[in-house]
């Protein structure tokens, strides 16, 4: 695999990671995203092939059969997530850097896999009442699945040792520049 360096953005649900994410691709810093696999349905108006790649379970588990994956986790039970071998190719043969929006374990294998040609930035939530109460605000989920974000955002928070850099995301304004400034000298050394 040729071409640049590789950005991790690794949180639990709810900390803002994506939205910092976003903000990143926005700025010229020749990012290509790592689009994710997934076995989950679409919220809102998420398109295959933009946000994720939407696959059934049984097509996910024939990519793993036929190691198309760089990583994978079964995140929640019958909720598969991964990373596909061939979309970071992609990227990396154009020439550009990877920006991934993945979860904490498997940002931590891609971390572990490509080592310090890899960034990995955790996003922390000040609490996980505040995770909680952003999940419930925007109003994506069901209860029960709230419920389950939070159990697994505790145990998530156990990684967090795994990752380069720890930014708390108690005021956007405040975390954007900080995540801005950390990718740019990763970057640029």
């Amino acid at each position: 695999m040729s071409g640049g360096k590789l950005v991790i953005f690794s949180a639990p649900s709810g900390a803002g990671k994506t939205t910092i994410v976003r903000h990143l691709l926005s700025l010229d810093l020749n990012f290509g995203f790592s689009i994710s696999a997934t076995t989950r349905k679409p919220r809102g108006a998420e398109c295959n092939g933009k946000e994720y790649y939407f696959l059934t379970t049984e097509e996910f588990k024939e990519k793993i059969n036929r190691d198309e994956f760089l990583e994978w986790e079964e995140v929640y039970p019958g909720c598969f997530y991964g990373t596909l071998k061939s979309e970071v190719e992609r990227i990396l043969e154009n020439g550009q850097n990877i920006l991934f929006d993945i979860d904490v374990v498997g940002g931590s294998n891609i971390k572990k896999y490509f080592g310090v040609r890899a960034l990995a930035v955790f996003i922390q939530a000040p609490s996980v009442q505040e995770l909680e109460n952003r999940l419930v605000n925007r109003s994506t989920d069901h209860p029960e699945v709230i419920k389950e974000r939070i159990a697994k955002a505790e145990h998530e928070m156990s990684f967090v040792h795994l990752f380069d850099v720890v930014i708390v995301n108690d005021k956007l304004e405040v975390a954007l520049p900080e995540a801005e400034e950390k990718v740019r000298q990763f970057l640029e050394a």
